[in-house]
């Protein structure tokens, strides 16, 4: 996968050579220290996201990296996918070759230790031929790491583990050349793993290479599988196009299509970019991008999305957005920031890590000097001290939190649903209240006029003309749909003079002179017209069916009334009923009069409704019930939804709604399914469980390993053992996630 995500102030660099969480932190205080520079480590996807409060050159960022014992480059020069695929390969090679000497080795090892009477000449220099390659080749990964943090006088898990096999295959070579050979080196039975007695250790040696080079294989191959659906996500662009110029069809890469390109894709062809229809109609596969298995329908005028897949009918596309401007190349980078961003838990357990590794050697040293002045024999005392040194695991604690966002956000992408950062998911934990807009959001946003009525001083096509002619020079969904239903019934409409919009109201302007008003009852009373008892009348039973009722005023007087409605969206209503049996609270917001916002509210099943409210004052009424004491999620699409969108404690933006709004959200939903919102909020609330459950194992685990160590109840194998099985287990935990599925209403409800 390979992404440009640098922009004038920030930078994004590929880091290599990290191996658990000290490292990150080693190599984000390294990049901090520079004037001008804010940068964020994250082990998980090896990525330093670093923002530029003024101009740095990225050669100062690199030399910064390597100072600190690794490797950076530009991620738009590497290929994170292929490093990791060689990573894991190398890492395979190693533990296989270490597997095939290493176990022979344990197997006669043990046996000699078990059966003494079988020793013969010369046993220990076949132990040491079997565990050198191991603790050299296999091992020289985590040699070479540990090395280069020496020379930058830092430490790094690395360190611990190479202190470890470096000792205990010193310690075996004195034992072998430097002791009475006479001696029993090895206690029997099973003192090995838990009363260590023997001097030889290069068992030991080699069994902490075989579970280090383990765990940090299964480690590499699940952080791979993380990231597998978000590289899915970002590879499903079409890599070329065939694009019409001066009438002449052209295949040329995707890269270089410019806007306003007119593209031709046929059936099983993909759409290169995101466009609009110019002609031809078909149905389109979006399953890809949103998740969702039911092809969409299009036709002239409607927009296509990139990645998406034309099913039946060739058409034609004119080009909206290119390039890193389409909506997959900036939901794969939203995506990216947050697998970059931070918990505040995280960053504690970050700054443990940072001090983690000193501080166990540390122990180590106090531990086998303690146990040499109670009178431990050096045996005692080494393994003691070898078995504090491996046991410790701060990789557990690096991984905890990224490893989780990864997973949830690369699964959440499958699903349609793309969580901005970890804000987003600290926030779905305390929401108790959903709102949700009407227009465009509950519903589907067409309207469609259902019925006329018409005053007796005027007629119907005159009417409609002078209607449509106002409502054409706006932009409202409204608006359109009586300007689309005035153009069908009288042909072409007249133009508009003086045309002011009304936000939240409605339209004026001046058609063949005479003043026109177009919008809602309080529109027009506001402006002094009285309306006759009928006209109250038909609006009241429109109003009682759930229609919007426009009302038109010619010269001061009403000259007639529209009745529009807009069809609820199927997946509303249960998405309702998902998020109630969660326990949640739910509110439907619209501009509407109350009797058409209590038809909708009836039919979708909500708590509450506020209706009658203007765009402006959206965002007031989501401070209102802020103020009340409500932790507020707000669901929406439009331009005049950003503001409550940004002032909610957690926004949910359609995808198919307003770049604005999407801006303004913590979560954008792709799909055009209002059963993801209560998925968006179980998946954020799981990654958070599982989060909290990674970092309370990776705390409790140290806590509990290293005084157990130090009281010489684990020997160096068994501790090297559980190392590498409390990463393997943060990891697997977090895997989980890619599992998740979309709720139904009596597990919803269990998730809270």
């Amino acid at each position: 996968m390979k992404t440009v995500t640098d922009t004038p102030n920030s930078v994004e660099l590929a880091i290599t050579g990290m191996t658990c969480g000290a490292c990150a932190a080693r190599v984000e205080r390294q990049l901090n220290k520079l004037d001008g520079v804010e940068a964020t480590v994250n082990y998980a996807t090896d990525r330093a996201t670093v923002r530029l409060v003024k101009p740095v050159p990225t050669a100062d960022l690199i030399a910064k990296v390597e100072k600190a014992g690794y490797r950076a480059a530009p991620v738009r020069n590497a290929d994170p996918a292929d490093e990791e695929d060689a990573r894991v390969a190398d890492l395979w090679r190693r533990l296989i070759v270490a597997l095939l000497v290493g176990v022979p080795l344990a197997d006669l090892s043990i046996t000699l230790i078990l059966v003494p009477s079988i020793r013969f000449s010369g046993w220990e220099w076949v132990l040491l031929a079997l565990a050198l390659p191991v603790v050299t080749w296999c091992a020289w990964p985590i040699h070479r790491r540990a090395i280069a943090a020496a020379r930058h006088r830092t430490s790094s898990m690395e360190t611990l583990v190479s202190l470890g096999v470096i000792s205990a295959t010193l310690w075996s070579l004195y034992t072998i050349f430097g002791r009475d050979r006479g001696e029993d080196h090895h206690a029997g039975g099973w003192g090995l793993l838990f009363q260590p007695e023997g001097s030889i250790y290069l068992e030991v040696a080699a069994g902490v290479v075989i579970f280090v080079l383990a765990g940090r294989f299964f480690e590499a191959r699940a952080k791979r599988a993380a990231g597998d659906a978000l590289r899915g996500l970002a590879g499903l662009g079409a890599k070329h196009a065939t694009v019409l110029r001066d009438g002449v069809e052209h295949r040329v890469p995707a890269g270089d299509l410019r806007v306003d390109d007119e593209i031709v894709v046929r059936p099983g062809e993909m759409v290169a970019t995101d466009g609009v229809v110019l002609s031809g109609a078909s149905s389109i596969d979006t399953s890809a991008m949103t998740g969702e298995s039911v092809p969409a329908e299009v036709g002239p005028g409607e927009p296509v999305t990139g990645g998406t897949t034309v099913l039946t009918g060739r058409v034609r596309v004119r080009a909206t957005r290119v390039g890193g401007d389409t909506q997959l190349a900036q939901l794969v980078r939203m995506v990216e920031r947050a697998q970059s961003d931070k918990a505040d838990v995280q960053r504690v357990a970050d700054r443990v890590s940072g001090v983690f590794v000193p501080a166990v050697i540390a122990l180590s040293i106090v531990t086998g000097v303690g146990w040499a002045l109670a009178g431990a024999p050096a045996e005692r005392f080494i393994g003691t001290a070898l078995a504090v040194l491996i046991i410790a695991c701060p990789c557990a604690l690096g991984l905890a939190t990224p490893t989780a966002l990864l997973a949830a956000s690369g699964r959440g992408a499958q699903l349609g649903i793309f969580v901005k950062g970890h804000q987003a998911l600290e926030s779905a934990r305390s929401i108790d209240t959903v709102v949700f807009d009407k227009t465009g959001t509950v519903t589907t946003g067409r309207m469609v006029v259902a019925d006329l009525w018409v005053a007796d001083h005027t007629s119907r096509a005159s009417l409609l003309a002078q209607a449509g002619a106002v409502e054409n020079a706006a932009e409202h969904l409204i608006a359109r749909a009586v300007a689309d239903y005035a153009r069908a019934e009288v042909g072409d409409l007249p133009e508009a003079d003086d045309f002011r919009a009304l936000p939240g109201l409605g339209a004026c302007g001046v058609v063949a002179g005479r003043p026109v008003l177009v919008g809602s009852p309080r529109l027009v009373e506001s402006s002094g017209i009285l309306l006759a008892q009928d006209v109250r009348d038909r609006r009241a039973a429109w109003e009682s069916k759930g229609c919007t009722c426009v009302l038109v005023a010619v010269d001061g007087a009403v000259a007639g009334a529209l009745a529009l409605t807009d069809t609820v969206k199927p997946s509303a209503a249960p998405a309702v009923a998902r998020l109630r049996a969660a326990g949640l609270r739910t509110v439907l917001l619209t501009g509407d009069n109350q009797a058409t916002a209590a038809a909708v509210a009836t039919e979708i099943g909500v708590d509450e409704t506020i209706a009658e409210v203007l765009p402006a004052d959206k965002a007031t009424v989501i401070e209102g019930l802020q103020r009340a004491g409500r932790s507020v999620a707000m669901v929406g699409d439009g331009v005049n939804d950003a503001p409550a969108l940004a002032r909610a404690d957690l926004g949910m933006a359609i995808a198919t709604g307003t770049d604005v709004a999407i801006g303004a959200a913590d979560i954008i939903l792709v799909r055009d399914d209002l059963r993801t919102v209560p998925a968006a909020v179980v998946l954020a609330r799981r990654t958070l469980r599982t989060i909290h459950g990674n970092l309370g194992w990776a705390f409790g685990y140290n806590v509990a390993a290293l005084p157990i160590a130090a009281a010489g109840l684990l020997s160096p194998l068994v501790s090297s053992a559980a190392m590498a099985l409390s990463s393997l287990l943060v990891v697997s935990n977090s895997l989980r996630l890619r599992n998740f599925r979309l709720p139904s209403t009596d597990r919803t409800a269990r998730t809270k």
